[in-house]
């Protein structure tokens, strides 16, 4: 029977980014070579600086024998997902609910802003009446 492979997320990877936590992810396979960072013939700080990411260019550009490519499989420890996350669900608003309100919303608004108009109207009365009662006596 087959053995069932480990599905990571790069987010579950990203968070193993420590010299005592050390995951690599190379060409879709997630790796944990926590162990070799002082066997590793390049230094523990090339490991290191790719830890928790994909390291999949870097590890091609160092030109990689067969024998690191074979040994790298002792630190396999499953397979990076690559399924996008689930779209959230939306939610869905009534417009009526809204709408039912909109009488009480207007008359807020007329009672907020009742004072300026007023104020403009009794304003240009008084002038008006000004006016009026200087050419009236005048």
């Amino acid at each position: 029977m087959p053995t069932l492979t480990k599905l990571y997320t790069m987010e579950e990877a990203s968070q193993h980014n420590t010299g005592g936590d050390c995951w690599v992810v190379i060409d879709g396979k997630v790796y944990d070579v926590s162990s070799y960072l002082d066997e590793h013939p390049g230094g523990d700080d090339v490991l290191i600086r790719a830890a928790g990411k994909d390291a999949t260019e870097e590890f091609e550009d160092a030109g990689h024998s067969k024998s690191a490519r074979e040994q790298m499989e002792q630190f396999f420890i499953g397979e990076l997902d690559e399924m996008p996350p689930p779209i959230p669900q939306m939610e869905i608003i009534s417009k009526k609910k809204e709408s039912d309100n909109l009488p009480q919303k207007v008359l807020n608004l007329s009672k907020q802003y009742w004072a300026v108009p007023t104020v403009a109207a009794v304003g240009l009365s008084v002038a008006i009446g000004l006016i009026y009662m200087k050419k009236k006596h005048a």
